[in-house]
């Protein structure tokens, strides 16, 4: 569980003044299942509430506004340095250590969110190989015409010897914040929000060389989550098990605790992973030769390393999970909100299992063990009465990770934005945050599933 509380804790304030079908082994990994045929979906009561948007065509890419960028064709298109527009020098503050980077820039148009929104979060998928790196920014304009400051939503690098991929604290214009990896307006109360954006990426470089990033995907999911404590059970639709490999993470507590202080903390990655190697994708025994020799899944280790948020100190930054997943040949993987089970029910018959994030105390989810302020779990399936089939990472081995939890209880720590904690103050909640991750070639039927959503 890798959410800590501190993690939000001026956003938990705003909203405290606001209140005033197959079996898996755990060994290897599986061959996503079929889909089965999907019938035309009914957006959610909350699909109003979401705005999903990206930039990932070759028409795209020419769009906006590059300097020193390159729109290149083919079956991914995407953005490369074309040309060096001029050179930075970049003091990485995990590092202490300066070094001189050529750059190239480009600013997405505008794009106005079918949704005056409160919050706002940033994905991207990008290949940066050794010498590289980029840096996500996000400009927006509020309800009232003013705009808000160049936002950076991250500097990431697939790998962690060039730059630490880090978050950036402490960036706010007194009206909005951004809290690790969220835009947020500071007081949804007073009726701000935030009516359009546009995004940046600059594409950073060794001097000298002809490397390049390449940017396949850049998008951001925008949404005003009405403020609740209790969402009503959807209607089951679906019985269908998704065959997604099971890891624990308790198996990996006190392993390299330069990251989060070990397995306990690593939900996230260890969530991320199951859904990687479910669309058969891992890490080569190269890349997995910095691991212990002996340790029972490395992957797991592998993956909580290369999410890991230098600033965040931890591996529960949701972009960059989602940025890990797509460093896989042919994976894309986003962010986004869901609006209900029926929604994932959805995504589950298209074959596309996903990633969900929730807190509750130990009493509101039966047969869980535990209470969380913030953890990740991989949602699977759904059985013949309707309830959450879910991969459960804290668990004390793979075989136990496979969890059936109640509809009703599931659907509501999932979906609301506000919960008391054990000492009865109000607590933030994520309103149906969660990642998805699917090949960047899908189906029919999945594409026709995520065009639904806004996500093609």
């Amino acid at each position: 569980m890798n959410r800590p509380t501190s993690r939000r804790t001026v956003l938990t304030a705003a909203l405290a003044a606001a209140a005033t079908a197959g079996t898996v082994s755990s060994a290897g990994f599986a061959t996503a299942a079929a889909p089965s045929p999907a019938p035309p979906r009914t957006p959610s009561a909350a699909a109003s509430s979401v705005d999903n948007h990206s930039w990932h065509t070759y028409s795209d890419w020419r769009s906006g506004c590059g300097a020193g960028t390159r729109a290149v064709a083919g079956r991914r298109p995407g953005l490369v340095i074309g040309h060096a527009e001029g050179r930075t020098d970049y003091t990485d503050p995990h590092t202490g250590r300066t070094a001189t980077w050529e750059y190239a820039t480009w600013t997405s148009p505008v794009h106005r969110s079918t949704v005056p929104a409160t919050e706002v979060i940033a994905s991207w998928n990008a290949d940066t190989p050794a010498g590289t790196w980029i840096q996500i920014e996000l400009q927006g304009r509020y309800s009232d015409a003013t705009p808000t400051p160049w936002y950076v939503m991250g500097r990431w690098a697939a790998g962690d010897g060039d730059i630490r991929r880090t978050s950036v604290d402490d960036q706010s214009d007194g009206r909005s914040s951004v809290w690790t990896d969220t835009f947020s307006v500071d007081d949804a109360a007073s009726g701000l929000r935030l009516v359009s954006y546009r995004l940046r990426l600059t594409l950073h470089r060794t001097p000298g060389t002809r490397l390049t990033p390449t940017v396949w995907r850049l998008g951001a999911m925008a949404s005003d989550i009405p403020d609740r404590f209790t969402v009503p059970a959807s209607v089951p639709g679906l019985a269908r098990e998704l065959p997604v490999p099971r890891y624990s993470q308790n198996i990996h507590v006190g392993q390299y605790p330069e990251y989060d202080n070990g397995g306990e903390a690593w939900c996230s990655p260890t969530s991320s992973q199951m859904i990687i190697e479910y669309w058969g994708h891992r890490p080569t025994a190269e890349e997995l030769a910095w691991v212990e020799p002996g340790l029972t899944d490395p992957q797991v280790c592998h993956a909580a390393r290369f999410t890991y948020d230098y600033q965040y100190e931890g591996c529960g930054n949701w972009p960059f999970n989602a940025a890990y997943a797509a460093t896989y040949d042919g994976m894309s993987a986003v962010v986004t909100r869901l609006g209900s089970l029926t929604d994932l029910e959805t995504l589950i018959r298209a074959g596309i299992p996903a990633l969900t994030s929730q807190s509750f105390l130990k009493e509101e989810l039966t047969g869980a063990g535990y209470g969380t302020s913030g953890h990740l779990m991989t949602v699977i399936g759904f059985t013949e009465d309707g309830d959450v089939i879910a991969n459960d990472p804290a668990s004390p081995s793979d075989e136990a990770v496979r969890r059936v939890y109640k509809r009703a209880e599931w659907e509501n720590i999932w979906l609301r934005t506000k919960r008391y904690d054990a000492n009865g103050k109000v607590r933030s909640g994520t309103g149906g945050v969660c990642y998805l991750y699917w090949p960047a070639r899908p189906t029919p039927a999945q594409r026709r599933v995520l065009r639904s959503f806004g996500l093609l």
